[in-house]
């Protein structure tokens, strides 16, 4: 039995520019973190040569081309795994469809996991490639590469992305008080709002190909991503906030499906009770609310904010790893 846990993960500033759509016209930039909220994969050989895959639903197959779940199907596929295993996962919280990053994280843990079932360990660059490769070149799905590099490298990081294809991964350098400020100041809520990622990436990747203005936009969002690096780098935390806000603003801009009447209600809400800058996380259309503001002014916020379900968390130093291995002595 292999289990492995894989953060989730929140990113601040520069999303949209990990798609394809932009870096491969100019390098994208996210700054990024992992929390300690997780996707635990938990694989095991099956004696009837059978595979098992258990998520939201169950499957019971044969073989491997008949497993519906298109990750589990390519990801067995590509490491030679066709029969005799199970597999099955658990989240520490909500996670399809919200925001955190979960596809990408699913994906690093699986692999991680089959790599670790096989004997084989695989480093951080290897797992977030093979995921990329996995849900962007083989399930096609509309997605960037973000949230598979932040959940194998784990840590606070500055991603940025480049027109051959390649990733860099650099942590941000600053002192310990300064990543504990940013925790400190920072609340997440949950909306309960779901939405298809898929169809808003779609949508804002077309756009981004199709409009200079679109292009224009990310551009500057990529900017304000060097400007965070470069404000923390010299330990100024509260630049966090001003930078969310700007971002979220241009975020907005990109495709109105982003964003609706309710959430803005809800941003405008926290704004007013004290909140510096915020974002909804991920695509967009539903998910978790993310604000940065003083320690004293989060009961204010809250308060204005009875609909939402606050979420504590904290940052993540590690990524993807392989957490209990247990040699049960069968293999199929």
């Amino acid at each position: 039995m292999i289990i492995t846990r894989t953060p989730l993960r929140i990113s601040f500033v520069g999303g949209g520019s990990d798609l394809p759509a932009y870096y491969e016209q100019e390098q994208g930039a996210v700054i990024s973190t992992s929390i300690n909220k997780y996707i635990y994969i938990n694989v095991n050989p099956k004696f009837d040569h059978k595979i098992r895959a258990s998520y939201s639903v169950t499957e019971i197959v044969d073989s491997v081309n008949e497993v519906k779940h298109e990750l589990i199907r390519e990801s067995l596929m590509l490491l030679g795994l066709e029969q005799g295993i199970e597999i099955t996962s658990i989240s520490d919280i909500p996670s399809q469809g919200t925001g955190l990053g979960s596809s990408g994280s699913y994906t690093v843990g699986l692999l991680n996991a089959l790599y670790a079932y096989k004997g084989q360990r695989a480093g951080a660059e290897r797992l977030a490639h093979e995921a990329c490769y996995i849900e962007i070149d083989r399930c096609q799905r509309a997605g960037g590469k973000q949230d598979q590099y932040i959940a194998a490298y784990g840590g606070l990081q500055y991603i940025r992305f480049n027109s051959d294809g390649n990733v860099y991964v650099d942590p941000v350098i600053c002192l310990p008080k300064t990543k504990q400020e940013l925790q400190q100041n920072m609340l997440l809520f949950y909306t309960g709002l779901t939405r298809n990622s898929d169809d808003i990436l779609a949508r804002q990747a077309e756009a981004t190909r199709s409009s200079e203005d679109k292009q224009v936009i990310l551009r500057e969002m990529v900017q304000l991503a060097h400007q965070l690096n470069d404000a923390l780098s010299n330990n100024q935390a509260d630049a966090m906030g001003e930078i969310l806000h700007a971002g979220w603003l241009k975020k907005r801009q990109l495709v109105n499906s982003i964003s609706n009447d309710q959430i803005d209600t809800w941003y405008d809400r926290a704004r007013s009770a004290g909140a510096i800058g915020g974002k909804l996380l991920g695509a967009g259309g539903g998910g978790f609310l993310l604000f940065y503001a003083p320690r004293e002014k989060h009961q204010n916020i809250c308060r204005v904010l009875p609909e939402l379900q606050p979420v504590p968390f904290a940052f993540s130093q590690q990524g993807s790893k392989v957490i209990y291995v247990e040699e049960n002595g069968y293999r199929p």
